[in-house]
């Protein structure tokens, strides 16, 4: 589905029928909904794929199930719920001339253009975290690293009216022993090792950086959770 909220009323009401039945007759798939609007209906949803016909009366296929369960079941909601963004969050560590540095990117894309933090990335379908991490690593960076899962981050940014901007999880990862030869730049962004002290006189830093500075180093699990209220986005 590329338009998702573009599906009837009348459609979403067979759907959300649907999901608590193996299969239902139709008659029972929108009471109170005349016969020549609820055949379009099941017409078009049978166009869509996402329900098919089954013994005596109709039922989700895979992919309508998969739509259907995304719902609020609620019926005076009946929408897909909207969920926050996964991604991971590496930093790179690496000791020089006694001194330790971490790997850190300017943002040059929108949102957040030109502020500066550790490199994220989106967990594309059926990747793990790890899986995620060492390939966003070598995409924009061109490294490879041995990764240690350190902190869940659950950050959401807001406007200063209140406006929900991003709500996203972030597994963290410490990136150690790296190797490869850095990419100084790359489309979106680009990429500079600094010391934590050269780091905090940045300009435009995210927010949570050094949060992040605090735990990277910590084997024990973290779990941190913030609302932040963005001064630019």
């Amino acid at each position: 589905m590329t338009h998702e909220e573009q599906i009837h009323p009348i459609q979403r009401q067979i759907l959300r029928s649907l999901l608590f039945y193996p299969e239902r007759k139709f008659s029972e798939l929108a009471p109170g909904v005349s016969s020549d609007q609820l055949s379009f209906h099941i017409k078009r949803l049978v166009e869509l794929s996402l329900i098919q016909k089954s013994g005596e009366g109709y039922a989700l296929t895979t992919a309508g199930k998969e739509y259907a369960n995304r719902f609020d079941t609620d019926p005076a909601r009946m929408a897909i719920e909207r969920q926050p963004k996964i991604g991971v969050l590496v930093i790179c560590v690496a000791k020089d001339g006694g001194e330790t540095r971490y790997l850190v990117q300017q943002r040059l894309k929108q949102p957040y253009y030109g502020f500066y933090g550790f490199m994220t990335g989106k967990v594309r379908w059926g990747e793990t975290i790890e899986e995620t991490a060492a390939r966003e690593l070598e995409e924009e960076t061109g490294l490879h690293a041995k990764l240690t899962h350190v902190a869940i981050k659950h950050k959401m940014d807001y406007a200063s009216d209140g406006t929900l901007l991003e709500d996203k999880f972030f597994f963290a990862f410490r990136g150690e022993d790296t190797s490869g030869t850095i990419l100084g730049e790359f489309e979106g962004g680009r990429n500079i090792w600094l010391t934590k002290k050269e780091i905090m006189k940045l300009p435009n830093l995210f927010d949570g950086v050094s949060e992040s500075l605090a735990f990277v180093h910590n084997d024990t699990l973290q779990f941190l959770e913030r609302k932040y209220t963005v001064e630019k986005y």
